[in-house]
Order: C-alpha cells, then structure tokens, then sequence
C-alpha cells in the first residue's frame, strides 16, 4: 500500500483558506480591532523578519479567545459544505480519487484548523492530521492546542500516526517552503504539482 499526504490551502485548494475562515467566523468588531493590532506584525512578515507562526497565533488569539466552540463548529461545518467545495482544484481532486481508487492510505496534513478540515474530510473519506485550537468549558482560550501542524511538525505528527516502513511508496504535495520537510520523507514528492527530487529520509 502506498501513502499519499497532501498540503491542504494552495494545493488542494486555489488560494489560502484559513484567513477567509477567520474573516467569516469573526465579528466585525474584532477584525477591526484584530487590523489594527496585526498591520506592523504583517509588515514584519512581508519584510522576512517576523515569522508564519507567530502571525498564525497571534491572529488566534485575537479571533476567538472566549468565542463558544459550538458557534465556531456550526462556522465550519458550513464553510466546509459552502465555501470549501468551491474551491478546489480539479487537477487535486483527481489525484485524491486516483489514489483512493488505487487503495492508497490519503491524508491531508495542514497548519489549517480542524473545526473546517474535519468535516471536509470525513465528507471525503480521507485521514486529517492538522492543527486545533484549544478550548475549555465550552470557551476557545485563543490558544491552539499544541503545536501547529506546520513545518517539522507535519513530518512530527505523519510518523506518530503512522510506520512509514509499512508503506511500499509514500506520495506528498505541497505548495510552500513550510512542505519542504513533508515533500523529503516522499519517495515521490510534488511541489505546486511539478515533481521535485526528495531527501527520501525515512
């Protein structure tokens, strides 16, 4: 059996997804409140000095401490059903149904949430490693829960699932420099769908 891990936002999608979830699940209030906070941390990004993840959880914590876990989960069952199945790419698509038709182990490993990739997922018949927010007596805390699932921690996260000895071949797809540790325990991996040469560490 093979493996097949697939980068969610950029490579099973046209464009990054997170930041519309966040933009239609927050109350006007806060994103103007969290535009204000976040304009110099964006110039910081734009310019290399201020990283991905801290933007990520910066922006979190701004978008739902306190929020109620039911609101966010209705939020993302519906972004999953509306605006997710509307846009993916077909040439992606087709690759997930070539591996599920072949019998091939499919998951999707993505820095997204799983308040929206889990019902996208359990709708598609596929495995979700990806990143969650934490939540306490019914509240988000504005924190995620563990790490975000990007960069070493993908490759992290696909061994403490899985033994990639047991697989014959393993697949992975990305769009990003934060894949390039998932594209190198690949023996065939795929970068914005062109293939590339892997370290093949496993």
């Amino acid at each position: 059996m093979a493996l097949a891990l697939f980068d969610f936002d950029g490579t099973v999608t046209t464009h990054e997804t997170m930041p519309v979830f966040i933009k239609l699940s927050v109350g006007k209030r806060r994103l103007v409140f969290g535009h204000l906070i976040l304009a110099p941390l964006i110039l910081g990004f734009k310019l290399g000095f201020v990283s991905g993840v801290v933007i990520r959880r910066v922006i979190v914590r701004l978008a739902y401490s306190r929020v109620p876990i039911v609101r966010l989960e209705r939020s993302g069952h519906q972004f999953a059903e509306q605006y997710l199945s509307a846009s993916l790419r077909p040439e992606a698509m087709e690759r997930i149904n070539w591996h599920k038709d072949s019998g091939h182990k499919v998951v999707i490993v993505s820095g997204g949430l799983d308040i929206y990739l889990a019902p996208w997922c359990q709708k598609h018949g596929l495995d979700l490693i990806c990143s969650s927010l934490e939540h306490r007596e019914g509240l988000l805390t504005g924190k995620y829960d563990g790490e975000q699932c990007v960069l070493s921690e993908k490759v992290r996260r696909v061994h403490e699932r899985y033994d990639l000895d047991s697989f014959e071949s393993i697949y992975a797809y990305g769009d990003t420099l934060e894949d390039k540790d998932m594209l190198n325990i690949a023996t065939n991996a795929y970068y914005q769908w062109q293939h590339v040469e892997s370290a093949t560490k496993r």
